[in-house]
């Protein structure tokens, strides 16, 4: 295993187009790193950088104690793992897992310890004299896996190794690889653009936008402590839920108003928070999760100042819980972060919706209640609010607003 080391790295293309812009990065030994983004953010072409299948614009790439820079892709001791399995449909399973040993002349006794090896640990012992077409994309990927983990390299590189699946083999295939790495402990970097993948798989998360690293850190600390709107609204699902909003100063306390809605902000919070003090009486961006709504009505003790109240636009029920969509009048936030992420999620129907939205003045939100729930379209409903989960942003700079040094927490790397 291995450290990587991104320094300044850029890509320009000869369009000019600027795919990764000035990224820096440590991946420790060991270590899953996670490189998520919307696509086109440019996490790929920084990926392949590494592996040395993309020309290097400016910066260094470092693997171990070694600037790889100029370093051809074979001599890197790296493993890439695609999203197309890039299996030779003509070879065995036994055969594709060798074939990079084969070429390197390695001996064939070494060969077949290594290539058994990694079939125990893919469950593969049973279907290494199949070829890919016999096999379900499941098991062509636990091959594509296998074909890596035999070279035994010094980091893994896994360019979005799930995205061909179904959503169920990818949950169980997304935890198989976790748990292989930890067994492995080989440096790995994976990309995806699947921010669940992201938080359940990464010990951190680098999440890019524009080709520029937004906020490096535990999947937690990104969740608690986005560092701007972008990293706010893309982390999480369903997405954080946000409004422009007002602080005031009422009856002693801080209060955030939105339309006709005003919510209490807890002490904790402007402790944990002390920059609000600098943002009484101005406008910011209030991020509220629907996972911290709740039906009053199951929270009969909840104050006035910590609910709000609408009608019911749609009920998912999901079983396990149920979302519930509604919106209010409350201006909707329309920055370059929220129609971007509004356009990721929903392509331009979803930009439209936003836009049209903000012209009306009205915000949309979703609640992900719990199944008791007695909610029903066309139906007024009141929500608690968890107010010290709420989340400050700076309307003009995206910026979260923390302490002293706004929106820089958790940016390590």
């Amino acid at each position: 295993m291995s450290r990587i080391a991104l320094e300044d790295l850029t890509k320009v293309y000869a369009d000019g187009t600027k795919a990764v812009d000035g990224v820096d990065l440590a991946i420790d030994d060991g270590e899953f790193m996670v490189l998520v983004g919307p696509s086109g953010c440019g996490k790929t072409t920084a990926l392949r950088m590494v592996a040395g299948l993309e020309d290097i614009s400016g910066g260094t790439v470092r693997i171990g104690d070694r600037v790889v820079n100029h370093v051809p892709s074979k001599d890197r001791d790296v493993a890439m793992v695609f999203q197309n399995y890039a299996l030779y449909p003509h070879l065995k399973v036994y055969d594709n897992m060798a074939f990079s040993l084969q070429l390197k002349k390695v001996d064939k006794k070494e060969i077949d310890r290594r290539v058994q090896h990694a079939a125990r640990i893919l469950g593969l012992e049973g279907l290494l004299d199949r070829k890919p077409r016999n096999l379900s994309g499941g098991q062509r990927q636990r091959v594509a896996m296998g074909r890596a983990i035999v070279r035994e390299p010094q980091a893994f590189l896994m360019d979005e190794p799930l995205s061909n699946l179904d959503a169920k083999l990818r949950v169980q295939m997304r935890s198989e690889i976790a748990k292989i790495q930890r067994d492995l402990n080989v440096t790995t970097i994976y990309v995806t653009h699947d921010q669940v993948e992201a938080m359940t798989m990464g010990d951190r998360v680098a999440v890019i936008r524009k080709g520029l690293l937004q906020q490096v850190a535990t999947p937690q600390q990104l969740y608690d402590r986005p560092v701007n709107l972008f990293v706010g609204g893309f982390i999480g699902s369903p997405a954080m839920n946000m409004v422009e909003a007002t602080l005031v100063r009422a009856d002693g306390g801080l209060s955030v108003g939105f339309g006709t809605n005003r919510l209490s902000v807890d002490e904790e919070v402007i402790r944990d928070r002390p920059g609000l003090a600098a943002y009484e009486g101005k406008s910011v961006v209030l991020g509220m999760r629907p996972e911290d709504f709740e039906d009053a009505a199951l929270s009969p003790g909840t104050p006035e100042d910590r609910r709000v109240t609408a009608g019911i636009d749609l009920v998912e029920a999901l079983g396990s819980e149920v979302l519930v969509h509604f919106s209010l009048d409350a201006p909707s936030v329309l920055t370059e972060d929220t129609k971007e992420l509004a356009a990721d999620v929903s392509g331009k129907e979803g930009l439209d919706t936003l836009q049209a939205r903000a012209q009306q003045s009205r915000s949309a939100f979703v609640a992900q209640l719990s199944p008791r729930t007695g909610a029903r379209e066309g139906q007024p409903i009141t929500l608690a609010v968890d107010t010290r989960r709420m989340h400050f942003f700076d309307r003009d700079t995206g910026l979260g607003i923390y302490g002293g040094h706004e929106g820089h927490e958790g940016h390590e790397g």
